[in-house]
């Protein structure tokens, strides 16, 4: 049976990817990159798309959005775009259509990701077929849980990321006192976002610089090439912060019993790999009490693959075929 011909896009805050699908295979060459700032909406860039490529509409469409989503309906976080299944349909021709969060796109990706896109960083128990648990650490944080049921898969949404970031240590407590008041995002409490995403990773970087006792500004990018030349500084940012991410993925993984796998997404955990091993990310994993040999059972991924959430939408399509 030939798959149907669908449309896919990966909606960022600044670029909106775009390409076709056969079923759940996403056709690699016919990925596209769109400026946000240069449309009004999405309509107009899916329009410009099949314009573009001459085709005239297609079976399905399924956008991811960074941004909730509600009743169908996605509304952008950082963009002045509100996305609905009608407009989908009206711009692309499509019969079926489907919205979904981008962390949701990520969790349907699951069992489409190409081995080499796949990085273990802590090792585990892995079974088969158990649940998942999908993590994004980037401009934001968040997490969601991936099921397989009879009924298809479920990926659940959340917002996790704005639960109290976790305090094991008294430098831990400094840290979440000080990012109650410190910088413009600062709002009288620090959430786990506020302190691994990448602004979090630049408030860390200014309660470690405050504790050495000249607090410094930078920004992430700066931050992270401090920390490739070796700064001392930046080295105990990226520790802290090490320590935070691992007591996180540890309270996620007793929450949601992810024998399936937790898989780590984002440009803040990719840029943070390389580091993982060396600052101990499974100690801090596990350091769980009399729990820590439970914590075993877990095993911990990071996704390289940059089209992950296209594969997503095009996945979570198929699937909801009639």
């Amino acid at each position: 049976m030939t798959s149907p011909l669908c449309l896919v896009a990966d909606i960022g805050g600044t670029n909106t990817r775009v390409a076709l699908a056969d079923g759940a295979q996403v056709r690699a060459g016919t990925i596209r990159r769109f400026a946000n700032a240069e449309y009004p909406g999405l309509e107009p860039v899916l329009e410009r798309y099949l314009a573009d490529a001459g085709i005239g509409a297609v079976d399905g469409a399924c956008v991811a959005a960074a941004g909730p989503v509600r009743d169908g309906v996605a509304v952008m976080t950082n963009l002045d775009w509100t996305i609905t299944g009608t407009g989908l349909s009206e711009a692309t021709g499509a019969a079926r259509t489907a919205i979904l969060n981008d962390l949701q796109a990520q969790g349907h990706a699951l069992g489409h990701i190409a081995a080499p896109f796949l990085r273990p960083v802590i090792s585990g128990r892995l079974q088969p077929g158990a649940a998942m648990l999908v993590v994004g650490v980037g401009t934001g944080m968040n997490a969601a849980p991936v099921h397989d049921t009879p009924l298809g898969r479920l990926v659940a949404a959340s917002e996790c990321g704005h639960v109290s970031m976790p305090v094991r240590t008294d430098e831990d407590y400094r840290l979440m006192r000080f990012g109650e008041s410190h910088g413009a995002s600062a709002h009288g409490f620090t959430g786990v976002e506020d302190v691994l995403a990448g602004r979090g990773l630049e408030r860390v970087h200014a309660f470690v610089t405050h504790e050495a006792g000249a607090l410094h500004e930078m920004k992430a990018a700066e931050i992270m090439a401090a920390l490739t030349a070796g700064d001392r500084l930046a080295q105990r940012t990226a520790q802290v912060w090490m320590r935070v991410l691992g007591q996180t993925l540890g309270n996620l993984a007793l929450t949601h019993l992810p024998f399936g796998g937790i898989f780590l997404i984002g440009g803040v955990a990719r840029a943070m790999t390389p580091y993982m091993a060396p600052m101990d990310l499974t100690g801090h994993f596990r350091d769980k009490g009399r729990f820590s040999a439970f914590m075993e059972g877990f095993t911990v991924t990071v996704v390289e693959d940059d089209f992950a959430a296209l594969t997503g939408c095009a996945a979570h399509l198929d699937s909801s075929r009639g």
